[in-house]
């Protein structure tokens, strides 16, 4: 059989209209706003119609730490969707919308591979509705907002040394990293540093993300931190009267996004928030309004699960209310034996004593999910066709002693029917395994606390280092009454560690703070670890090279 690439796949796909897939779920018309034929915005106010009905249950896939030989969470998410509709569930899937910067850098789309896939796959991936453009705009009203007002006098007496407050653009260009800018004369502004953001770093996608309704969007638009005035207190954007505009600009990037599976079962695709410099994971407002429409929903966490699952579980669930049913841990055999010392090259070939010093990784991040925090766990191993049977056998027996289940993934190559064992596993997880679910700290901990007990506890750090500047940043929280609100770590994603060079499971390191902002709109503090970037670059032969259009608008090269 020839090979197809998962653009091929996608484009032969027969999609059902997109009313018909709401019609399914039980959206009426009047919640539906369609984007063409096959993509609809669902109004928020349909949660209202729901206040008193119960949730389905609530499934989290996330996966061991990041490697070059890939892990598949995404693809995993979908196809396990689409296997509880094969069994007969009502599921569907609850995923974060790709940036365009990833999609023309180096790590491409996200919507899925092979057949397991969301669709329109090229929609999805590029412009899609237009939700990330939104909140680029409003970013930049913001920005404009703020500089406008010290052109016309600085009210506020803002200091210009202490403008956090940086422009954003949906696109990878590390041109814009640094700037000054106002140059030009006194018509043309106040000349200071300053730089762009990729636009699903800005701290408005977080709050997207995390608000609740159009209310509380304004509400904490209004308490984004945008400077500091010459007396050091916090200028914010409410002072500058702007947290109106910016939901305007906001109202309909609010709704959630409704597309299909391959398999033509739903699909919720909404939000985008950085995993390294914010939490991660689509919106709750999706996922909640997903929990009310389905028995079962699949939702995903950002990179790997000591990133993405530990603010799932301490920032979004926390502030949502949430409490996840079981967590599916994606791993490979690739991937555990490049954690071993394996070059990308000889993955292939089987190496059990590779396995034997990679598969810590995995089994860290066992620990995390159940012991740490409570929760049944099934490992998903994506498999691959030079994976042999004593791999196979070495893993599943390793993770017998933490008394968890290990199910073969095929949902790349074969959809729903390649995710059913995986999803009978995960369905048992949820009946007969406890949960005791509990967060990694507590809101009344201090926020040295937090980020020592996150640090530890689930990266395995020895100790803590703060520098000058994080110890700044801490007593400034704490000086504006923020201690209580939970840390979101901005780490590497290619390690447990905040070196991206220490693999597997590394053990006697020290994590060093060296900075920490405070996301007052979204409601966490940040601490920044090691050299994190929210503006990446592009590589050096960019996926932007091979996408193509012909003259019958049909895209070709997006994987």
């Amino acid at each position: 059989m020839a090979y197809k690439s998962d653009i091929e796949i996608a484009q032969q796909a027969e999609l059902k209209p997109i009313s018909q897939i709401a019609e399914g779920l039980g959206i009426g018309e009047e919640y539906t706003e369609a984007y063409g034929k096959y993509k609809a915005k669902i109004d928020y106010n349909l949660l209202k119609e729901y206040n008193e009905s119960p949730d389905g249950k609530l499934i989290l896939v996330t996966a061991i730490t990041p490697t070059p030989a890939g892990e598949g969470k995404t693809t995993t998410t979908v196809g396990l969707g689409d296997a509880l509709n094969s069994l007969g569930k009502k599921a569907m899937i609850a995923l974060r919308e790709p940036s365009l910067g990833p999609v023309f850098g180096i790590k491409g789309g996200a919507a899925g591979g092979g057949y397991s896939q969301v669709l329109p796959m090229e929609d999805i991936n590029l412009h899609f509705t237009g939700d990330i453009h939104a909140i680029g705009a409003a970013n930049n009203l913001l920005a404009a907002m703020l500089d406008n007002h010290i052109h016309q006098g600085n009210a506020l007496d803002i200091d210009t040394r202490r403008i956090v407050w940086r422009r954003a653009m949906d696109m990878n260009d590390r041109q814009l990293r640094a700037m000054v800018n106002g140059l030009g004369g006194r018509g043309n502004g106040v000349p200071r540093e300053d730089g762009f953001d990729i636009t699903v770093a800005s701290e408005i996608m977080a709050i997207m993300c995390l608000a609740e309704d159009i209310s509380d969007l304004k509400v904490r638009l209004s308490r984004i931190i945008v400077a500091y005035d010459k007396k050091g207190n916090p200028v914010t954007a409410g002072m500058l009267k702007a947290q109106g505009s910016l939901a305007a600009l906001l109202k309909d990037a609010l709704k959630p996004n409704l597309v299909q599976t391959l398999e033509n079962n739903p699909a919720f695709v909404h939000g985008g928030p950085f995993a390294n410099i914010a939490h991660g994971c689509n919106s709750i407002i999706a996922t909640k309004m997903a929990l009310k429409l389905c028995d079962y929903v699949v939702t995903e966490a950002g990179f790997g699960a000591d990133l993405g699952a530990e603010k799932f579980f301490d920032i979004k669930c926390r502030m949502a209310g949430l409490v996840p049913d079981a967590v599916v841990i994606v791993a490979t055999v690739r991937a555990l034996k490049h954690h071993g010392g394996v070059p990308k090259d000889k993955l292939s070939a089987e190496d059990l004593d590779a396995l034997e010093r990679g598969i810590p990784n995995l089994l860290k991040h066992v620990e995390n999910v159940t012991q740490k925090f409570g929760l049944p766990v099934v490992v998903a191993v994506n498999r691959f066709p030079d994976d042999t049977e004593k791999e196979l056998e070495f893993i599943s027996r390793k993770c017998a002693g933490y008394g968890v289940e290990v199910a073969l993934s095929e949902v790349w190559g074969k959809g729903g029917a390649g995710g059913q064992m995986l999803a009978s596993k995960v369905l048992n997880a949820i009946e007969k395994e406890k949960n005791q679910f509990v967060f990694a700290y507590s809101d009344e901990d201090s926020i040295a606390d937090k980020i020592r007990k996150v640090a530890v506890e689930i990266y395995g750090a020895k100790e803590v280092v703060f520098g000058g500047p994080a110890l700044a940043g801490i007593k400034q929280a704490e000086k504006l009454g923020l201690s209580t609100l939970p840390v979101c770590m901005a780490k590497t994603q290619y390690s447990l560690s905040d070196n991206p060079k220490l693999l597997a499971r590394p053990e006697g390191f020290e994590v060093t703070v060296r900075e920490i902002r405070i996301s007052a709109g979204a409601g966490f503090i940040v601490a920044i670890t090691g050299d994190i970037m929210t503006m990446p670059g592009l590589p050096r032969v960019p996926a932007a090279e091979s996408i193509d259009v012909d003259d019958g608008g049909r895209i070709s090269g997006l994987f």
